[in-house]
């Protein structure tokens, strides 16, 4: 039976010539055969080889393009006149900036291994120079991170990916992306840094950027690799520890993460680490708790007992910190 509709110019059309006259437009005036009309309605948008292809999509563009020039090899730091080593640090910095596809292997060689060098330079001379933390270089270094580590995390090629009997999918550039957690640690770490310099570049914005394209901090808690997330780990309570204005914006997003997780997606891979990092924020918290703290464990700690994926993180649930917390706080609960 056809359907007759009333198309833009007023004039009655069957659904089947307007359905033909779409297709044809589609497909540049030739007819679809009763194949190619079968093999239409089975397309599936959301199959694993279009989420690869995307996935080659998305990280392509962050890479330093084959037709850049390759990195120039700088002198060494230690070789180089103390009043001098402030600028060549800057640049160092500058150059570590670009991202390279590790996706290829053979790509680029020799400026991958000048970054790898220089990163490791870096690394070794904020650790052994005093004073090499100076104001100008705090910046570049949040920049340097920031190029590197935020990005738009892959999609799983795996939607049915066990964690318990499946490996993960490890980051192709770690790398690289080792040396930029370790140098970023270090320079939290170092004697030299200042939280009133480094609060400037290390904010709100820098540890969760709601409704920005990319990942920042907290996001990338979804990353798959555990090595990525376990770095992220120490960050994190690096930067709750030295930023005490960060400290409750900190704690509430965590929260967020979890009610999505509980209440809405069911899937985040850095529940277990976000876990390990509150229970050393609750096991600070003063006897009798506030009332947000309260709210957290009635609301956040106690459904995370209700996911099918609680084994996963099953050992940081239950730490000593946050039972014995639990059930102080909610004993006086209204």
């Amino acid at each position: 039976l056809s359907v007759y509709i009333k198309n833009h110019n007023g004039y009655i059309v069957t659904k089947t010539a307007l359905f033909r006259r779409f297709q044809g437009a589609a497909t540049g005036g030739q007819p679809l055969s009763a194949t190619a009309n079968q093999f239409v309605d089975k397309i599936d948008p959301f199959s694993k080889r279009g989420t690869s292809r995307r996935r080659r999509i998305v990280n392509s563009s962050r890479y330093h393009a084959e037709n850049e020039p390759e990195l120039v090899q700088l002198p060494l730091i230690k070789d180089t006149p103390p009043n001098e080593q402030p600028a060549l640090v800057l640049q160092k910095l500058a150059q570590c900036q670009k991202i390279f596809d590790f996706y290829d292997p053979v790509a680029q060689l020799k400026s991958k291994e000048i970054k790898r060098a220089a990163l490791n330079e870096l690394i070794d001379h904020i650790t052994t120079t005093k004073g090499a933390i100076v104001e100008s270089i705090y910046p570049e270094v949040i920049k340097m991170v920031s190029k590197n580590i935020f990005r738009v995390l892959p999609p799983s090629d795996n939607s049915e990916f066990d964690p318990e009997e499946d490996e993960p999918t490890l980051e192709v550039s770690w790398p690289h992306l080792q040396l930029v957690y370790e140098l970023f640690l270090r320079f939290l770490e170092s004697p030299d840094f200042q939280a009133s310099i480094g609060k400037k570049y290390i904010d709100q914005r820098f540890v969760l950027n709601v409704g920005h394209f990319e990942n920042f901090l907290l996001d990338l808690f979804d990353s798959e690799d555990p090595r990525e997330r376990d770095f992220l780990k120490t960050v994190l309570h690096r930067i709750y520890g030295k930023f005490l204005g960060l400290r409750a914006f900190i704690r509430k997003q965590i929260n967020n993460m979890f009610l999505s997780f509980v209440y809405e997606t069911d899937s985040f891979n850095g529940v277990g680490e976000l876990l390990e990092i509150l229970g050393s924020i609750i096991n600070g918290f003063a006897l009798p708790l506030k009332q947000e703290h309260k709210v957290f464990l009635v609301k956040v700690l106690l459904p995370l007992h209700k996911p099918k994926c609680l084994s996963l993180y099953h050992a940081q649930v239950i730490l000593p910190s946050l039972l014995f917390h639990s059930v102080i706080g909610l004993l006086p609960y209204p």
